[in-house]
């Protein structure tokens, strides 16, 4: 077999493709190993990755979810710090192939799933990235509307009410304005999404500060919510809603435990990657989470008139720009209102660039990677957000919304543990990089589907249904059986019996060599 070796910025990581699988229907530019000559993202790359995907309106809303189900604002916090923790490790971990050997999450899930078996969990992670990305665009379009009207009044009655699919005019226009914006981040790649998430990144968080420290000031003080005893009177009380709470909190960022290869296959070194991970992740949920706090809470005692959530920043905003509070004069509410706009819009381009498209983007690719890019990967992502008509989702219910996509840390834990299970105890950190990229292999061996996988998949997802089905009833007074019990560690279930199953089934296959031919694991 001839031998091509790939230019000289690759050797450092000893990567060597046969010639014929570069012609693989598995290949392409985009998919194919990360060459040293592009491995230029740092450790403060990727601290700003996750600054700015933590400063976001959802992280800004998780603390007000919490206290508002009883906790006080310490407890809140350490729910959100413990459960960041914890999704760290996964995170780590699946990151540390895409360093070493330069792949994306649909290649690296090649090696567990086999070759064509690999589209079944990059589809099911880039539907869940497509559903959030039309929630968050559609929530981005809305403040965006929000803004204008509060500078153009008359904007709100564009068309005359006249609806589209169910949506008015204005709001087309914001949605697609929004959305417009992803495209041209797209279309321009990644080292463009690393240049945004930069500047990105310390941007919102200097512009919650200003707002933090003049509410700080108005309030004389940091406010009376901070005073408030928890709703909880004993440990027991607190731990039934402490569990779910802390599965959510990690289910917030179970997606991007799967898909953070797409991230570190850029990075220079492995210590480039865990430093930036570690000290960007947890410590800016947390600084962003108290900063929510403060501001909610010294917001409460300035803005006692006001009759809306003020947990949500588009709402706080308008609020505090709105004539009838008189804080400022016209002009100066004016241009509050422009700078508040810009930050919203950045904080909200920022996560989902990161978070919702770059994964799909890959995982679309990995259908076809020599028909489909990571442009055009991109693209179909963006139509599918408009598809599902994120707007008829959430106003048919939010809750309803929000407990399905949530649900889904019930299918991506069996995820990240098989693809942890395979690559740390039965790979040993060790991959035939060329093997992920070959086409030749009989559809009914192990390396172009593993059932195994598949089985260990689905054994993950079982014990979690009926609680994921019950939960979408919205029946608060309904009595609790076994399954709902369960459902509130969905995550720490699926991750540790699919990860556990398949270890031991792919032992048992290696042991009696069910293959006519053995190919190395």
């Amino acid at each position: 077999m001839e031998m091509v070796n790939l230019p000289k910025q690759m050797k450092s990581f000893t990567t060597i493709v046969p010639n014929e699988f570069v012609n693989s229907r598995l290949y392409s530019e985009d998919l194919a190993p990360t060459p040293s000559c592009k491995r230029t993202w740092t450790t403060w790359n990727y601290a700003a990755l996750w600054i700015s995907m933590c400063h976001c309106l959802p992280t800004y809303a998780l603390c007000g979810s919490l206290i508002t189900g009883g906790m006080n604002w310490y407890q809140a916090l350490i729910t959100v710090g413990i459960g960041n923790i914890i999704i760290l490790i996964p995170i780590l971990l699946i990151a540390q192939p895409g360093t070493k050997y330069g792949i994306p999450f649909p290649v690296l899930a090649r090696s567990a799933f086999g070759t064509w078996g690999s589209n079944i969990p990059a589809l099911l992670r880039a539907f869940v990235a497509c559903g959030w990305l039309g929630i968050n665009v559609f929530l981005g379009g809305e403040a965006l509307k929000t803004f204008a009207i509060a500078i153009w009044p008359s904007y709100g009655n564009l068309g005359n009410n006249w609806t589209f699919l169910s949506l008015s005019i204005p709001s087309w226009i914001t949605f697609l304005l929004c959305l417009f914006m992803h495209i041209i981040i797209i279309c321009y790649g990644m080292e463009t999404v690393k240049k945004f998430e930069n500047w990105a990144a310390p941007i919102v968080l200097i512009m919650a500060a200003i707002l933090l420290v003049w509410l700080v000031v108005k309030a004389k003080g940091l406010g009376s919510m901070l005073h408030r005893p928890s709703k909880f009177q004993t440990f027991h009380d607190f731990w039934i809603v402490f569990i779910p709470s802390l599965t959510s909190t990690i289910g917030f960022w179970s997606t991007l435990a799967l898909n953070i290869p797409d991230f570190t296959r850029f990075g220079r070194s492995q210590r480039d990657q865990i430093i930036g991970q570690s000290l960007g992740l947890p410590l800016t949920m947390l600084l962003f989470s108290a900063m929510a706090i403060v501001i909610t809470s010294t917001a409460q005692d300035v803005l006692k008139t006001a009759s809306g959530n003020l947990w949500d920043p588009v709402y706080l905003l308008s609020v505090i720009t709105s004539p009838s509070q008189g804080f400022f004069s016209t002009s100066i509410r004016i241009i509050i209102a422009i700078v508040s706009l810009i930050g919203i819009l950045i904080a909200t381009v920022s996560v989902n660039i990161a978070a919702n498209v770059v994964s799909p983007a890959n995982d679309f690719a990995n259908l076809a990677p020599r028909y489909i890019s990571f442009k055009i990967g991109g693209l179909i992502t963006c139509i599918l957000a408009v598809v599902i008509m994120p707007w008829k989702l959430l106003s048919s219910s939010e809750e309803y919304v929000f407990t399905w996509l949530i649900g889904y840390s019930a299918l991506l834990g069996p995820l990240a543990g098989i693809l942890i299970g395979d690559y740390y105890i039965l790979k040993k950190c060790h991959l035939e990089i060329a093997e992920l990229y070959c086409d030749a292999y009989p559809i009914f061996t192990y390396r172009a589907v593993n059932w195994s996988a598949m089985f260990a998949l689905v054994i993950g997802i079982v014990p979690n249904m009926p609680g994921f089905i019950r939960s979408l009833d919205l029946d608060r007074h309904r009595e609790k059986n076994f399954f709902d019990q369960i459902y509130v560690y969905a995550w720490f279930i699926g991750l540790f019996l699919a990860g556990s199953v398949y270890v031991v089934a792919m032992l048992l296959y290696r042991r009696c060599n069910f293959d006519k031919v053995r190919y190395r694991f």
